[in-house]
């Protein structure tokens, strides 16, 4: 048996993204004329383990379940060429699952997933965990599968992240097998138990390392009981179509590689930021030197500048937690 554990493993779901672009999100009942049609890969599972391997350089391997319908090449093409390594489930009688996707012209958008062959991922379909660091996981498979598979790791001793999206509200026999969770400020109401501030709630979820992303703002994590924040990096958007992913990809491909939290906070909102300026899911995740060039671009003169320092105090207060009165970098742990 190979006693060194260098790999990801990303357990989860592949989409084949229908995308349209339109100037605004339609509201209930509202009919938007949009523009054009693109036909993208994407799911949050297989969006996460591109950016593993490619923004964040990480040996990774996919388990995931596929239809034997005419997406199923398209999605497995875009995660070979990204360096996945595949545990394919082959499905029969479920195409491979499809998402729809309206795109605004402000790059926000809006999401309907049609799970597919992702629902009939199983606990008993994980392969080999020879060689396995960490499980990436997400609630796009069946929630008895993402619990099955997350007991199975931490039996191994494999560190378990879990990207709780969609929201949802997740149970005390999920969060005790989970190592560092990650979600997004709606899905932080459905998950803690505490309705206050970011960092109120984010001390409440029962975890070692809990993260929160927070658009435009940054991300803030708690690690046993101590705050860590992220300024995000200043970038046109055009799309932010998953941006999110990209960050928990690269994110645990940064602590896969020793790195600190901070640091891979830092490389994570880099790579999610770089995702926002372009179209589409796998499309837009950047490679691992535009994620490098971006970081040594933010570690010029102005990285420690008065407006650097505003920013991240911005973001402390944001978080409900009381800035220091002098940093000397927005990385500090607060």
């Amino acid at each position: 048996m190979n006693s060194t554990r260098d790999a990801i493993l990303v357990a989860g779901s592949a989409n084949l993204d229908f995308v349209v672009r339109a100037a605004h999100v339609p509201r209930p009942g509202e009919t938007v004329l949009g523009r054009d049609l693109a036909m993208i890969p994407g799911g949050k599972g297989a969006n996460q383990a591109v950016a593993c391997a490619r923004a964040g350089g990480a040996k990774t391997r996919m388990l995931v379940a596929l239809g034997q319908d005419s997406s199923a090449p398209i999605l497995e093409d875009s995660l070979r060429s990204a360096g996945v390594e595949l545990h394919i489930v082959r499905v029969e009688k479920e195409a491979s699952g499809v998402a729809l996707i309206c795109l605004a012209d402000d790059a926000e958008n809006a999401i309907t997933v049609a799970p597919g062959a992702n629902a009939m991922l199983r606990a008993a379909d994980l392969p080999d965990l020879d060689g396995v660091a960490y499980l990436l996981l997400q609630l796009e498979t069946p929630l008895d599968t993402v619990l099955g598979l997350a007991h199975q790791a931490r039996s191994r001793g494999i560190k378990v992240v879990l990207n709780a999206a969609p929201a949802q509200t997740l149970s005390d026999e999920l969060l005790a097998v989970v190592d560092v969770l990650i979600v997004n400020q709606d899905e932080l109401t459905k998950v803690a138990r505490e309705r206050g501030s970011v960092a109120e709630a984010l001390s409440s979820v029962n975890v070692p390392c809990a993260v929160v992303t927070l658009g435009s703002r940054g991300c803030c994590a708690c690690d046993r009981g101590e705050f860590v924040l992220q300024p995000a990096f200043k970038v046109s958007s055009v799309d932010t179509t998953a941006a999110g992913d990209t960050f928990c990809g690269v994110l645990v491909a940064a602590l896969n590689s020793g790195a600190t939290l901070a640091e891979s906070l830092r490389r994570a909102s880099a790579a999610a930021a770089l995702a926002t300026t372009r179209i589409g899911a796998q499309a837009s995740i950047p490679t691992y030197d535009e994620v490098e060039d971006l970081l040594q671009t933010a570690n010029g003169p102005e990285h420690d500048s008065l407006a650097a320092l505003e920013t991240y105090c911005e973001l402390a207060t944001f978080c409900g937690l009381r800035p220091p009165a002098a940093v000397s970098s927005p990385r500090q742990t607060v």
